[in-house]
């Protein structure tokens, strides 16, 4: 059975006419790949990015939601995962070895952003075998970072896009629907943090998300030609406290209600979450479109 179309794709609004323009592209596309079909569908559509680049990745996502939901049927999959190969056997994961002390003990402590494909299979090894949400591929605009100092790895950090709509964060910024449709953009989700589990490093957490916080303004500025006004991220109220993001000067803005995007039943399948943001500017409200 058919679902409900969706009323945005790729940060846009949808409608029954833009697919049937997906359907066109897919008709006279023939069998070319699924990355090519989504090319044309971002040229067709206008799905661009701040500095007028397609959004490719994005689409490729918003293709295949729309495909699993029976609304288009898109061309089989030309290439598998790595020949089905776990992410942990493409990559050498680091040597487990205990490292302890305060951070202010180590020496070359940086965040080295992940641009080369062997920097890529590492990051997703790490997070696939040490993070318990294990790895899955962020979507849309994104920033990925090791976390080394001089004797080697330490942990990893990905940043993604944001949620679309939050009660608690949405409440805290004061935004309406319009004003957060026009600036959800400027928003990034810290959506994978992991500090290896061999690591006891007192202040660690804390001072890599102060190092991040002033080097994602830089890197995302830089990749997508916009400038970040607040930072957020979510975290399970079962598991963990929060204590490095308050230490890092985040705030606690609410909790999720357990549920998910996509969840019109009421079923509160998914655990809840505390909710934390970071502004970058002292007038952040107001450069997300609050006055």
């Amino acid at each position: 059975m058919t679902s409900r179309l969706p009323e945005k794709l790729c940060g846009e609004p949808f409608s029954p006419e833009k697919l049937a323009k997906v359907k066109r592209e897919i008709s006279v596309s023939g069998s070319v790949y699924r990355a090519e079909i989504a090319r044309r569908v971002c040229e067709v559509l206008g799905w661009k990015d701040a500095l007028g680049r397609p959004k490719a990745m994005s689409a490729r996502v918003a293709l295949l939601r729309l495909h699993r939901a029976g609304h288009i049927e898109l061309p089989a999959p030309r290439n598998g995962n790595g020949n089905n190969k776990p992410l942990t056997r493409r990559c050498q994961l680091p040597v487990e070895h205990p490292i302890r002390g305060s951070v202010e003990q180590l020496d070359g402590l940086s965040l080295e952003r992940v641009e080369r494909r062997s920097q890529s299979a590492l990051w997703n090894g790490m997070i696939d075998r040490y993070h318990y949400l294990g790895y899955q591929r962020l979507v849309g605009a994104q920033l990925r970072y090791l976390v080394r100092h001089d004797g080697g790895l330490l942990g990893a950090l990905g940043w993604g896009a944001s949620a679309w709509a939050v009660k608690a964060r949405d409440q805290w910024i004061g935004w309406g629907r319009a004003a957060r449709e026009r600036n959800l953009s400027k928003v990034l989700n810290n959506t994978r943090f992991l500090v290896l589990p061999w690591v006891r490093i007192d202040n660690l957490a804390s001072k890599v998300l102060a190092m991040s916080a002033r080097q994602v303004m830089q890197d995302y500025e830089r990749e997508y030609g916009q400038r970040l006004v607040l930072l957020e991220t979510f975290v399970e109220t079962g598991r963990f406290r929060g204590t490095c993001y308050r230490a890092a000067n985040w705030q606690y803005v609410g909790r999720t209600r357990g549920r998910g995007k996509c969840d019109r039943l009421n079923r509160w399948s998914l655990p809840v979450k505390d909710i934390y943001v970071y502004p970058l500017r002292p007038d952040s409200r107001r450069a997300l479109g609050v006055h």
